[in-house]
């Protein structure tokens, strides 16, 4: 089946067709479950609550705990490059609504940029069930909030059969499709030519991320979603497209989005935790580390 949600698209798949019924009513649960807890533009959602609420320590429920613990393992294993305090930074270049009406609004102007405040100012405490966040931290947990529910879904589902779950571009596998792994083509836009490359996977997630979708204009320049946490501003680095092969799609997608932002030592990162990766440069050459199948090259 395919699916739109927080205007990306997506599909969900079973090796068994009795199985679809019971993937479709866990994506939705899912879906619905992290939406309330993690969505920024809903200024009903638990994260919106949050970031109104300023500093102190708040009780928070089961799913946001889960979503925080995720963003910070992303940064964590990144050394801090995806960072879920990156808000004051997203809205100071502009990103202060819903994709499609940042879209409408044309050009914005530059602002003074602001470098997060890093995982050190915010405190999970689990047996608590709370967060204590510092004085101007703010949250967004959207990058990885995606990619978590591709795998807890397709941990829900896996449990019945073969199943692959994918949401913008992120994408969570858990056993076979039958004798064989599924076949995941790998885009570098949100459209589909039918052309892309594949790779096969049995288990595990991938996920890509890109300095040249979710774009808009500051003044002359365009941005991209991507914040580099070290300076506030957005991703300038050699790649334009990074896609990621893990354990799991929380950390393929923590480790494409740091790849945008690493550059040349990308490759080096990926390759000592073990992950195997495609990066795209700018004038399109692909650079495949680690496991990563080669591409022949058109002569």
């Amino acid at each position: 089946m395919n699916f739109r949600i927080w205007g990306l698209s997506g599909s969900l798949n079973t090796e068994r067709e009795e199985d679809i019924a019971y993937a479709e009513e866990r994506l939705w649960f899912w879906i619905n479950a992290v939406d309330a807890a993690c969505n920024r533009f809903d200024p009903s959602s638990e994260i919106s609550t949050l970031n109104a609420a300023g500093a102190g320590t708040y009780p928070i429920s089961d799913t946001l705990e889960l979503a925080l613990e995720g963003a910070l393992h992303a940064a964590r294993v990144t050394n801090g490059l995806c960072d879920p305090t990156v808000l004051p930074a997203l809205l100071a270049l502009g990103y202060d609504c819903d994709y499609d009406e940042l879209q409408q609004r044309g050009v914005t102007t530059a602002r003074t940029l602001v470098k997060p405040l890093g995982i050190g100012a915010v405190a999970l405490n689990h047996e608590q069930h709370t967060v204590t966040l510092s004085p101007r931290c703010q949250l967004d947990l959207g990058a990885s909030a995606k990619a978590m529910v591709a795998d807890l879904v397709a941990d829900d589902v896996g449990e019945c059969g073969g199943v692959v779950v994918e949401i913008g571009g992120d994408v969570a596998v858990r056993g076979k499709n039958g004798p064989e792994p599924w076949a995941i083509g790998i885009g570098e836009t949100l459209v589909a030519s039918g052309h892309e490359p594949k790779v096969f996977v049995a288990h595990g997630g991938v996920a890509t991320s890109s300095t040249t979708t979710r774009t808009w204009r500051i003044d002359n320049q365009m941005a991209n979603h991507i914040v580099d946490p070290r300076t506030g501003s957005f991703a300038t680095g050699i790649y334009a497209v990074a896609t990621v092969s893990a354990e799991r799609c929380l950390t393929a997608n923590a480790f494409a989005t740091a790849a945008l932002l690493w550059g040349e030592e990308a490759g080096y990162h990926i390759g000592q935790a073990g992950w195997s990766a495609r990066l795209v440069r700018h004038d399109g050459v692909v650079e495949c580390v680690g496991g990563w199948p080669q591409e022949s090259v058109p002569t």
